[in-house]
């Protein structure tokens, strides 16, 4: 069975050898190195962990980001590429469902920085696990979006998200989707069918989470 999170995380985990720790990345502000940080705050402490998604927990979880983005660049690489098996969302139970979309985006975060990156050819099967993360990933990311929004992947589906109102279209591979939902539209190669107005209104939206 395929692992693509694994791949991704190997991926990403080389280029950023590759790079070294002061490589820009489609994150605002971060480095390679707060990138790297990032991950192992998310997968070895759970203490901080929550501060990613839960605002007011947030300055402990840069606080702890910091004291992790400090350490020996090898160090760091070495804990992102291997994952403590207890980790929540690290271990053999919830990788593929936990981190399949979290590498591939964090991969693309730093390719996509580079000067003439270009897209890659993806495997059916991790086109195929994209595609069903990005059809939750719309109706969370454009609950609260004024339009009614029709995501589609061709070949793999469509679904409908949005407030409701004027009716838009995006359209994309199930990788391009992903990125432009978790708030990385100006990287994301895809189409936006609609009014003017509306579609710049959704290029432009805070969709990140």
């Amino acid at each position: 069975m395929p692992r693509y999170a694994r791949s991704e995380r190997e991926a990403l985990t080389d280029l950023m050898s590759t790079l070294g720790p002061d490589a820009p990345t489609l994150n605002e502000g971060w480095t390679t190195r707060d990138l790297a940080a990032h991950l192992v705050v998310r997968e070895r402490r759970p203490d901080a962990a929550a501060g990613i998604l839960i605002g007011p927990l947030g300055d402990y979880a840069e606080r702890v980001r910091r004291e992790i983005a400090a350490q020996d660049w090898a160090d760091l690489l070495a804990q992102v590429r291997q994952p403590p098996v207890w980790s929540p969302v690290s271990n053999p139970l919830t990788d593929e469902l936990a981190n399949t979309m979290e590498f591939f985006i964090h991969h693309e975060d730093v390719r996509r920085a580079q000067p003439e990156w270009q897209p890659r050819a993806l495997p059916t099967g991790l086109e195929q696990a994209l595609w069903r993360r990005a059809s939750t990933l719309a109706r969370m990311a454009l609950r609260r979006f004024p339009a009614r929004v029709a995501v589609r992947a061709p070949g793999h589906g469509e679904v409908t998200a949005g407030r409701g109102g004027e009716a838009l279209g995006l359209i994309g591979a199930p990788g391009e989707l992903v990125l432009f939902l978790s708030g990385r539209q100006r990287a994301a190669r895809v189409q936006v069918e609609g009014g003017a107005e509306a579609t710049e209104r959704l290029r432009g939206a805070n969709l990140g989470f």
